[in-house]
């Protein structure tokens, strides 16, 4: 091999892909053949379609490309050269999904306490530490003879010692299999094309072009590239221009001789392409400047001052001693707003302008690919379809969310919300959808409140209870109900089965996909992708776990598909991409977005490894876990050598305030302040200003006398007293709030249970003291009950049970009437009608009126004022005849409250609003002419007489919220 080496570096400021491009024309373009026989490395197969792009850019017209291959290519020598009767042939590689079942069950084997979910993820992150292995060149046989135990917690003892069984069955399988792990078939691929090489150099030129992973296998290649007659080597921002004091920093250093190692500076920009010189064996000071510049480059100024802005921190001293054009960031425009929604929209709108000038290009970078989708749908607003060539996770796509409902909704055994989640799938039933939404509408509204028992006769019986209480809702949902249920069936039986293969709850999952979905679920690139998933599944699962329980199929198959990230077909708009930091590399545009720039996002923070510790990493030389934050450093330093860029960060996300990047710190303190994009802000709050601002009134319908409601219940009084226009919503214009799906049991469902309970034990134990708890402890164990709320009621609810039989028991001379009866009587020129909890004949033949209380009992303040008039009014219409064969004086209004006593601290007391015992009771004999009274009033002003319905009229006693927003409450409330 020669002794001259051709390294060549191109500057950040640079194009690198239209420098490269053109350069080679250069060199080769006189000889149409000359670039065709040339072979240009890349790193990946997203480098291959920017490097294309950039030969037609500059080519000006036709032209014969190189071959471009990609150095991860699974078939790196039939790319290369022929490599059909090689006597040496390498051995294909195991399938990932294969090896990560396979290590699965060897770590299920190892440690059977690991499920057989939880076994998949573990076998991801250890195959993705045994690839750094295999890359790395470290035999696995190095970590016997470490020896860190005593420095190690009994955590990383039990991951090391895991990792060693799984290592030593690992061989066996590949041996068995005939195959060898994917990382070491592209090694001995790389080697095997380095040594054809150097024995028979190729006719035409050679040219590795932005490769920089630092592994041996890859300088090697580099080396022997760099070596050929027409050989060159050329990476991106490679700093020759840096000090040999900041070049020495970087590492990666030596032990010392007592055998401590200095720290290396793996989160600085340079350090891989140090490490990747040094392994090549070749100095910084050998590479030259790539002479090639394009009509994309930024000025040359914009090197320096990445430079800069990127030295180790230990040099920082000396940015104020910098001329001020080796800081300035002339063509970096910084936008920093309050949400990641204002910067969704800012980032839109930007790239919306660029497309104002014609031929203008702009792309977004950014590791957040939340922010990327709120991009994506803001342009399509505008009818602008832009790829995120970074792709999504299968898990989020249509077709996997589908997959995951349907296992979510088969492991949760069919509750409400997971199964309207799956019924209104997007994806179910596209030829009769709308059919379908309408009877998974009625399904919805039938399931509102506390859930079902389980599984699907637990549907079918919640449907049938409803008799009598939304029969209408309840019969249409029973003629939908059957044809969704015959469709689920199959996979609730083989979910029921417990335990079982991969491969069979994989097939009853797909069947029932496909029941739900027909062919168009497997339709487009998302749904070929999961096609393939299932399919590779169930043929690949008899070599993974051996068993597997129901519930642990949903988070594996979420596990597997967030690692298949689905690109869209091209298609989008020409001029505009979504790129993330791997697809950025290489690529360029008159306007680089950089977006995300806080501290976790971009640099993301290192994730820890859950198999070796970072003290092993270190003796194994592995990559230490934050090299990635200096691949993000190297990633936006090239990004930001574009003409234009503009830097994007949020003040917060979702959840708490943020922290800007340490990048975006150093870039404002290089510069001393970025430049901002005022004009940018300034549309981001005008494309939402509504210009003038109107606020609501506070609401006072007046609807004709006529059309008002001449019958009102008891319980409505309060209501239509204190909130008027409450009242209005729910009788006038029939809107009722909707219980939320699977709701936890609320006070009026508890209210509910219990009346069901005394009411059965009075009309089938005929008030049998001894009956009462066992009623009560049937409640409680009906399956519809929550777990939860039976645990945390049950104790109070029993101490209260057993108080009410004490408090019958010992007043004999009470005779309990009738319980939960309904009754009416005409008043006031209206029905009033109303249903007790319970009567009582008293020893003087009165009657004593009693109201069941989970909770605290009304106020004798709130009776005074006019409310809480239920006791009363039930007590008028008893002595109105109003209750069919009772007859008599009300003279006891009794609130028998299950809530804690505030004078004994038990369970259960009895509380009055005309108790002699109270400060300033209402007499008894007056009370029920008291209710009579406010009544009358109300239905005077309101229901026989015009008064509006205004909202809110009485706040202190209006405590329910159900119709704030519909009166658009928070507009008006408070203003004077």
């Amino acid at each position: 091999m020669p002794d001259q080496l051709h390294l060549y570096t191109i500057p950040p400021h640079r194009a690198f892909g239209d420098a490269l491009a053109n350069g080679l024309i250069k060199r080769f373009g006189a000889d149409p053949m000359a670039l065709a026989r040339g072979i240009i490395l890349l790193p990946n197969n997203r480098a291959k379609k920017a490097i294309q792009d950039a030969f037609v850019r500059a080519s000006g017209g036709g032209l014969l490309l190189p071959r471009l291959v990609a150095v991860g290519d699974p078939e790196l020598d039939e790319a290369m050269f022929d490599a059909a009767g090689d006597p040496d042939p390498v051995a294909p590689a195991v399938a990932p999904l294969q090896r990560q079942l396979i290590l699965a069950r060897l770590i299920q084997q190892a440690e059977p306490r690991h499920d057989a979910a939880e076994a998949v993820r573990l076998a991801g992150d250890l195959a993705a530490t045994l690839d750094q292995l295999l890359i790395e060149e470290v035999a696995p046989g190095t970590l016997k003879e470490l020896n860190l135990a005593p420095e190690l917690s009994a955590h990383w003892e039990r991951a090391l010692h895991l990792f060693e069984i799984v290592l030593q069955a690992w061989p066996r399988e590949l041996a068995r299999l005939g195959r060898i792990d994917l990382a070491d078939r592209r090694r001995l691929l790389i080697d095997k094309v380095a040594r054809r090489w150097r024995q028979n150099p190729p006719q035409g030129f050679v040219c590795a072009a932005g490769i920089t992973a630092s592994a041996p296998a890859i300088a090697r290649l580099q080396r022997t590239v760099a070596g050929l007659p027409q050989g060159m080597v050329v990476l991106p921002d490679l700093g020759i221009g840096l000090s040999d004091a900041e070049w020495d920093l970087l590492g990666p250093h030596a032990p010392d001789p007592d055998g401590r190692r200095k720290r290396n500076l793996e989160t600085h920009p340079q350090f891989h392409l140090k490490l990747l010189l040094e392994r090549m064996g070749v100095h910084r000071s050998e590479f030259d400047p790539w002479r090639a510049a394009s009509e994309h480059d930024a000025a040359p100024s914009r090197s320096k001052a990445i430079a800069s802005a990127m030295q180790p921190p230990e040099l920082t001293h000396s940015w104020t001693t910098l001329p001020e054009r080796e800081r300035k960031l002339d063509g970096v425009r910084a936008l920093e707003v309050a949400t990641p929604a204002e910067e969704a929209q800012a980032i839109a709108l930007a790239l919306r302008q660029a497309l104002e000038t014609p031929g203008r290009t702009a792309a977004l970078v950014t590791p957040d690919r939340a922010l990327a989708r709120r991009v994506a749908a803001h342009c399509a607003r505008w009818g602008i379809i832009v790829d995120d060539s970074a792709g999504q996770p299968l898990s989020i796509l249509p077709p996997g969310t589908l997959l995951l409902a349907l296992a979510d909704a088969a492991a949760q055994r069919f509750a409400p919300l997971p199964l309207l989640t799956l019924l209104k799938h997007p994806l179910v039933m596209p030829e009769a959808r709308t059919e379908w939404l309408d009877g998974a509408r009625l399904l919805d509204r039938a399931l509102r409140g506390p859930r079902p028992a389980p599984d699907l006769t637990g549907v079918d019986r919640y449907l049938a209870e409803q008799e009598g209480r939304g029969g209408a809702l309840r019969k249409a949902a029973e003629r939908w109900w059957p044809e969704a249920r015959a469709l689920l069936a199959p996979l609730e039986a083989a979910f029921a089965s417990g335990a079982q293969p991969i491969p069979a709850l994989l097939a009853a999952l797909r069947e029932a996909a496909q029941a739900l979905g027909g062919d168009g679920l497997w339709s487009r690139a998302e749904g070929r992708a999961a096609a393939t998933l299932l399919d590779d599944l169930e043929r690949e699962a008899a070599d993974g776990p051996v068993r597997a329980d129901p519930e642990t199929l949903a988070p594996m198959l979420r596990t597997l598909m967030d690692q298949i990230a689905v690109r869209p077909p091209q298609g989008g708009h020409p001029r505009l991409a979504i790129l993330g930091q791997l697809e950025a590399r290489l690529q360029t545009a008159d306007l680089m977005i950089l977006s995300g720039l806080n501290e976790g996002v971009w640099p993301s923070l290192p994730a820890p490894d859950p198999w070796l510790a970072p003290r092993i990493r270190t003796e194994l030389n592995l990559p230490g876990l934050e090299r990635r934050i200096g691949l993000a450093a190297h990633d936006l330093a090239g990004a930001l050598g574009a003409p234009e860029v503009l830097l994007t960060r949020a003040r917060r996300d979702a959840t708490a305030p943020t922290i800007a990047s340490r990048f975006w710190l150093r870039l404002e303190a290089l510069s001393g302040g970025l430049d901002r994009a005022p004009d940018l802000a300034a549309w981001l709050h005008a494309i939402d200003n509504p210009g003038a601002h109107e606020p609501a009134e506070r609401p006072e319908p007046s609807p004709p006398v006529e059309d008002r409601p001449k019958a009102i219940s008891v319980t409505e009084v309060d209501r239509l007293k204190a909130d008027p226009y409450a009242f209005y919503a729910r009788r006038l214009l029939r809107l009722a709030p909707l219980d939320p799906v699977d709701a936890d049991p609320s006070a009026a469902w508890r209210g509910t249970a219990v009346h069901d309970v005394l009411q059965k034990w009075f009309e089938l134990d005929s008030c049998d003291p001894a009956r009462l708890r066992a009623r009560a402890e049937a409640m409680l164990a009906d399956e519809r009950t929550r777990p939860m709320m039976r645990a945390l009621w049950q104790p109070r609810l029993m101490e209260a049970i057993d108080w009410i039989a004490r408090q019958i028991a010992e007043a004999p001379e009470r005779k309990v009437l009738a319980v939960e009866l309904d009754g009416a009587i005409e008043f006031a020129g209206v029905k009033l009608r109303g249903k007790f909890d319970r009567i009582d004949r008293l020893a003087d033949g009165s009657l004593a009126i009693v109201d069941y209380k989970t909770g605290q009992p009304p106020s004798t303040r709130a009776v005074r004022a006019g409310f809480s008039l239920q006791l009363g009014l039930l007590g008028l219409i008893a002595e109105r005849g109003g209750f069919a064969d009772i007859e008599g004086v009300a003279k006891a209004f009794e609130y028998w409250s299950l809530a804690r006593s505030p004078r004994t601290g038990g369970f259960g007391y009895v509380d009055s609003p005309v108790d002699p015992k109270k400060k300033e009771p209402i007499p008894a004999e007056e009370f029920v002419d008291i209710a009579a009274h406010h009544f009358a009033e109300a239905v005077r002003a309101w229901l026989t007489g015009d008064a509006p319905f205004t909202a809110k009229l009485v706040p202190e006693y209006a405590p329910y919220a159900e119709y704030d927003q519909l009166m658009r409450r928070d507009e008006w409330y408070g203003r004077d």
